[in-house]
């Protein structure tokens, strides 16, 4: 990789890039420290300068010829992101034009979000006044990324935060780094000065030493909900943004489209290998088609392919190690032993863990009360709307949720009553625009993602009052 800020750290330590699939090294990257943080704010420091002089039209024209670029270039993307994360094929062109998308998005945003007139006379006492706000960049901002969208999810960091005029510290994961740093690429070669963006792969004590910095105002973290903790904590004060997971549930009602709930609930539960953060993980099925749904869906996750992600036929890839597999595999094997019976799947070999249905799951187990990360998926019975209602709210957290009707009422009752960030109607729980907010309910969500939103997280407001004395 060409990415000369990667060198900034002068240390002789190298984090191997693993193929999840076969095991094999695919790069390698300079492993940064804790110790060399303080050169890393020294970069950032000029770029943070830098950004925030670039015009709004120049930070416009960088993140659109990058977008152009990436999708000039979106199938050699497309091959990295299935070589370092495991994503299929098709999966990974997906994420592709998700970045594009993002990075125009982004685009976007430079030019017209600048801020607004503020109507002063509207209120007695400021007749004499006229003004507005303008949005002006917070500074520096560190971005935590992490394997499972080791594009697109970059993307909604650096996008927004470019068009804001900040500079960014990214520590992207290192089980996942190369699809990051090419995009970073992409950027410079686009025209932004490479101080803007300062990539530091490391582990937790570098992150933990990016975190507590007082020069950064900014952490944009995507990830488990441990480390968000650990990185409360130790943040201080400046602004968190975090997007923690979830356990998204899916309800299907009896009046909704049979084939079609079925055909949405196998691709949202097994997307990137269940590696989903909004993936259906629980299916609240009205008990009245509740075994046709049971058959139909455990014959069509049957027949998904699952194995190497480079050929076009594969459904399912790997995880990102043996070792994720072996979790899953262990989650799974615990309910079952409380009760859970067993649909389809729980075969493994090596990284690649096969789709997974059961059903009669304790609902006091980690596999119905906790995200699962994992080709996963448990099947409910439910009488009616009000128990599914009950049960999906029942975690601490929540990011989507999704429901089949074709009972208009009922949907948006349904809307109205399920604590998430966002909920798809007629749609699988994993679906995302990537102009929307994205963001969770309860339990350890903070700020929004989405283009725009982040954008304004990442700005602040200015205002600017004239008081007219004649």
């Amino acid at each position: 990789m060409a990415n000369s800020n990667l060198a900034i750290a002068n240390v002789c330590d190298q984090i191997e890039v693993f193929n999840p699939f076969d095991g094999s090294i695919i790069g390698t990257v300079k492993e940064v420290h804790a110790a060399d943080v303080k050169m890393l704010l020294e970069q950032a420091r000029i770029g943070v300068q830098i950004c925030a002089a670039l015009p709004r039209y120049r930070r416009s024209q960088i993140l659109e010829l990058a977008a152009q670029n990436i999708e000039r270039d979106a199938k050699s993307f497309a091959k990295l992101i299935t070589q370092e994360a495991g994503k299929t094929v098709k999966q990974a062109e997906k994420e592709v034009k998700r970045c594009v998308n993002t990075l125009r998005l982004s685009a976007d945003e430079a030019r017209r979000n600048a801020g607004e007139v503020l109507p002063f006379d509207a209120y007695e006492g400021s007749e004499s006044r006229q003004g507005w706000f303008s949005r002006e960049p917070l500074g520096l901002i560190v971005a935590i990324t992490p394997y499972n969208d080791p594009l697109n999810l970059v993307a909604h960091k650096l996008g927004p935060a470019i068009a804001g005029g900040n500079a960014v510290i990214l520590k992207p994961s290192e089980l996942a780094p190369l699809s990051a740093i090419k995009l970073v690429d992409y950027l410079f070669e686009a025209g932004l000065p490479q101080s803007v963006v300062t990539v530091a792969t490391g582990g937790a004590e570098l992150g933990k030493a990016l975190v507590a910095s007082r020069e950064v105002r900014m952490i944009s973290f995507t990830g488990g909900f441990v480390t968000g903790e650990h990185i409360a904590r130790g943040a201080g004060l400046k602004k968190l943004a975090m997007d923690l997971g979830g356990n998204a549930p899916v309800i299907v009602l009896e009046d909704c489209d049979l084939e079609a709930a079925v055909e949405s609930c196998v691709s949202g539960a097994f997307w990137a290998a269940g590696q989903n953060c909004i993936g259906a993980q629980r299916l609240l099925i009205q008990e009245t088609i509740y075994e046709e749904f049971r058959e139909r869906f455990v014959a069509l996750s049957s027949k998904l392919v699952v194995g190497n992600p480079a050929l076009e036929s594969t459904d399912v890839g790997p995880m990102i190690s043996a070792q994720a597999a072996m979790n899953a595999e262990k989650v799974v094997g615990e309910a079952l032993q409380q009760g859970a019976k067993l649909l389809c799947g729980h075969l493994r070999e090596g990284a690649c863990y096969a789709a997974t249905v059961l059903e009669n799951v304790s609902h006091n187990s980690l596999l119905w009360c906790n995200e699962v990360f994992a080709p996963v998926v448990v099947l409910e019975p439910v009488t009616g709307l009000d128990e599914a209602i009950a049960f999906a709210n029942e975690p601490d957290y929540s990011l989507h949720a999704g429901i089949f009707t074709n009972d208009l009422n009922k949907a948006l009752s349904a809307a109205r009553r399920i604590e998430a960030g966002g909920i798809m109607i007629n749609d699988s729980s994993d679906y995302r625009f990537d102009a929307m907010p994205f963001g969770g309910f309860k339990y350890g969500s903070l700020g929004r993602e989405g283009v725009r939103f982040a954008y304004e997280d990442m700005t602040q407001p200015k205002v600017i009052c004239i008081n007219k004395l004649n």
